[in-house]
């Protein structure tokens, strides 16, 4: 291939716009990023070789290299990895669609800083080099491809790039980095060698460094460092979740996180373990402190690095740990899966089982030690960190309440809701059961679209009258999720939208009798309402949940509510039709009116349509209403 200039996706000229005036608010974690990447390469070359040993070529030995040269001002990584093709290096290096990158575009706010965390989500390390360098040579060539089938790419990180064919001996990649006039602080081995310390220590490949040795002057005096042609391992080369856990430092575990997740943020929690028994494995999870931007794509990969004998087999093994727990990031290393395990294998392996429900259990003590330090915590940092964690993936973790019956316990007690008594999502369910009223005897919720349509909507009427507090349900997944969670504790949970309202031992008997006579006393007018609004009602009634507001729509209980009949609609599923009940407030001044009306028809459907726009909802025919009103008010 002749040498050809080819332009930069869209994206990624944008992408490169940032990177280059200094998005990244630490500079020199562009070397963590590239030897990141080596190691990728090396990883997987050794998965790629389990079915073709070939590849490894005459150099069976994986490693990364550093190489500087002062005079040309150059910092080089390369690594004995898988290596690219020349189609590889147009694609990956030119466009990184694959990564979202449109959807990353699209999310930026121009604040630097929450920028930056965005970079980190979207996995674009090799970009962060034009942070040092003005121009970025890549010398490449894939493993088991002949040495005249390399690749040199070179781009100032503009608009362009420039690829051309190279005859390369070694297979595996080596990034050039031609280093701008400020960036010389990486020409000195000592700072490099200190980056690799602080940031890629616990990398399990060897990092090699040339030594560099004291030269006196000629005369005597002075002298400098120069380079030597032996090779030096400047990490430890040890997988870090092989190490004990007393020899790892909370810094050393934070930079493994941001290494492995691609992360700027650290983690709010982790835990490294090593289970023996009838199964064997190490497992490092982390729960993030920011939650991706595809976190509710649940048909991405997602899932931990899964390890066999500290040999990497694959990314996203969604295998070892469940769907709602999407978010966990980390490592698991098994000492009994075989070296060539597939995705289809891991489905059903009993081994497999064994390790995703350990790895579930561990996720959940994580997170019921951070609500513990919600209350129990020394500091406010501790304090704050379960809240956190709930207001990025709460909504996630409702997923299990369906999907993990075995757990459904455990999970019930670190949900978290707003309520008539807290504005804040701060309310578990036994706090919620702590402070119930006397002869209470059931844990009240309403479902909305929002924390505003909730504390507004008539249901919640007779539940503030009589100070019962009720929790406001906000997600989108509340509805689907409560099906699963009938009662906590031994105490049912009763939505306040469905059925009629039963308040048990609150409802005083005169209330009850008064209620009953208004229902008789009624009935003409209820029969009226009932067939007026047939083709919309299921039913009509009179109820004592309303105190200031002529009436509300609820639905049967076991029914569905017309909150996610309309949020099945909007995705574009199928919903059954769903007729809810009115239920009217007698003592109100709008329902005493619809008696001996003229407009009793116009009223009837006017009350009904204002039903539905209290909780949310649109009439069917949005004219109509409006033509209504306005003949009303006329």
């Amino acid at each position: 291939m002749s040498k050809q200039t080819l332009s930069f996706q869209a994206e990624v000229a944008q992408l490169l716009h940032l990177v280059t005036h200094s998005l990244y608010s630490n500079p020199e974690i562009f070397l963590r990023e590239l030897i990141s990447n080596a190691s990728d390469a090396c990883d997987k070359l050794r998965f790629e070789a389990l079915n073709d040993a070939t590849l490894y070529e005459d150099a069976p030995n994986l490693e990364v290299r550093l190489a500087i040269d002062k005079a040309a001002r150059t910092l080089t990584i390369t690594d004995n990895g898988i290596g690219l093709s020349q189609q590889e290096a147009i694609d990956n290096l030119g466009t990184i669609a694959k990564s979202g990158t449109r959807e990353f575009v699209n999310k930026l706010s121009g604040d630097q800083k929450a920028d930056a965390q965005l970079i980190g989500q979207f996995g674009v390390g090799f970009y962060s080099g034009f942070i040092v360098a003005e121009r970025i040579t890549v010398e490449s060539r894939r493993a088991g491809l002949p040495a005249e089938q390399g690749v040199r790419w070179i781009s100032g990180g503009t608009g362009d790039f420039e690829v051309e064919s190279l005859t390369r001996a070694q297979r595996g990649t080596s990034i050039i980095l031609h280093l701008r006039e400020d960036a010389g602080d990486y020409l000195n081995a000592w700072k490099v060698r200190d980056i690799v310390a602080k940031y890629s220590d616990h990398i399990s490949l060897p990092i090699l460094m040339q030594k560099e040795e004291w030269k006196e002057g000629e005369d005597g005096k002075g002298g400098q460092m120069v380079t030597t042609d032996e090779w030096e391992t400047v990490n430890k080369a040890s997988a870090l979740w092989s190490r004990p856990r007393k020899d790892i430092s909370d810094e050393q575990y934070i930079e493994f996180y941001k290494q492995s997740s691609h992360d700027f943020e650290p983690p709010l929690a982790w835990s490294h373990n090593r289970v023996e028994g009838s199964t064997e494995y190490t497992q490092l999870l982390y729960i993030p402190s920011k939650a991706p931007m595809d976190l509710w794509n649940r048909d991405k990969a997602a899932g931990v690095k899964l390890y066999v004998k500290r040999v990497f087999i694959m990314d996203d093994a969604e295998a070892l740990m469940p769907v709602y727990l999407r978010f966990v990031r980390g490592v698991i290393d098994s000492a009994d899966l075989p070296l060539n395990v597939s995705r289809e294998l891991l489905q059903e392996s009993r081994d497999v089982k064994a390790i995703r429900e350990g790895s579930t259990k561990r996720v959940l003590s994580m997170l019921e030690e951070l609500a513990r330090q919600e209350k129990e915590g020394e500091s406010d940092e501790d304090k704050a960190k379960f809240g956190k964690f709930y207001a990025e993936f709460g909504a996630v973790l409702k997923e299990g309440l369906g999907e993990d019956f075995g757990n459904r316990e455990r999970l019930a007690k670190l949900l978290r809701y707003a309520s008539t008594s807290s504005d804040t999502v701060s309310v578990s369910l036994a706090d919620y059961k702590a402070r119930m009223k006397e002869g209470q005897e059931a844990i009240y919720y309403i479902t909305a679209d929002t924390l505003a349509a909730a504390k507004n909507s008539p249901q919640l009427e007779v539940f503030r009258k009589k100070g019962i507090e009720v929790l406001l349900m906000t997600d989108r997944v509340d509805e689907w999720a409560l099906n699963y969670l009938s009662e906590f504790d031994g105490t049912p949970m009763q939505s306040v939208a469905k059925g009629a309202v039963d308040l048990g031992k609150l409802q005083d008997e005169a209330e009850k009798k008064a209620a009953e006579e208004a229902a008789e006393s009624f009935k003409p007018v209820l029969d009226r309402l009932k067939e007026a609004l047939k083709d919309k009602a299921g039913d009509v009634r009179v109820t004592t949940r309303l105190v200031d507001s002529p009436a509300c729509l609820v639905v049967q209980d076991g029914g569905i509510s017309t909150q996610l009949a309309r949020m099945l609609k909007q995705a574009g599923q199928a919903a059954p039709e769903v007729k809810p009940v009115l239920e009217i407030n007698a003592q109100h001044a709008l329902v005493r009116k619809l008696e001996g009306s003229d407009h009793f028809e116009d009223l009837a459907h006017i009350l009904f349509d204002q039903a539905l726009l209290a909780e949310g909802g649109l009439p069917a025919d949005p004219a109509s209403y409006v033509r209504r009103v306005n003949a009303l008010l006329v």
